[in-house]
């Protein structure tokens, strides 16, 4: 069982088209089942931002250092590709679709009901069942702005800037605010 449970896993994450009805598939569903359960718990009465790290880490499987932020309420689909830096800051009502990996880099701050989204379902009607994810990247020192959504395969790279509602399809240049559906440059971060 352990061979199948690294086989599927690792192509759920490197981008495999996975059917959720090919055996060992049930491992996924246990680890989404859990994630549901912390999930639960994170957004159920008060924590406080130690206690909502110290959840957050059972979540993604890994530390989440201490000077990042997370308020609640948070909502993830997978949990374990979730990968945070130093300094993030994540604001309420964020949706993490993580089975393609997320990674955030240090200082960057995440705007309230941000969706990073990293699966997608095949086009065919007959075959809706069968997945495909793509890593999200999100570089040093981005802000992303309340409501924008960042879909499969994307890079964000350094000190870009994604304005409040924006789709992002394609990956956002360093130094780059990019607005709009689906989102274009529109300015340059200004310098110093």
């Amino acid at each position: 069982m352990n061979n199948i449970k690294q086989e599927i896993l690792y192509k759920d994450l490197n981008g495999f088209p996975l059917s959720s009805k090919v055996e060992g598939f049930e491992i996924i569903s246990e680890i989404i089942e859990d994630a549901q359960r912390i999930i639960a718990e994170l957004n159920t009465g008060y924590h406080t931002k130690e206690e909502v790290r110290e959840i957050f880490s059972r979540l993604t499987g890994e530390d989440i250092d201490a000077s990042t932020w997370i308020l609640p309420p948070f909502y993830t689909d997978f949990g374990k590709n979730i990968k945070l830096g130093k300094n993030v800051f994540i604001n309420h009502c964020c949706e993490f679709m993580d089975r393609g990996g997320i990674t955030i880099e240090d200082n960057c701050f995440i705007g309230p009901k941000v969706n990073l989204i990293t699966i997608n379902h095949d086009l065919h009607p007959d075959k809706r069942h069968i997945t495909t994810n793509k890593k999200i990247h999100i570089k040093k020192n981005v802000w992303i702005g309340v409501g924008a959504t960042v879909m499969p395969g994307v890079t964000v790279n350094e000190n870009a800037i994604i304005s409040a509602g924006a789709v992002v399809t394609k990956d956002v240049e360093a130094n780059t605010i990019v607005a709009g559906v689906p989102a274009k440059v529109i300015k340059i971060v200004p310098e110093e």
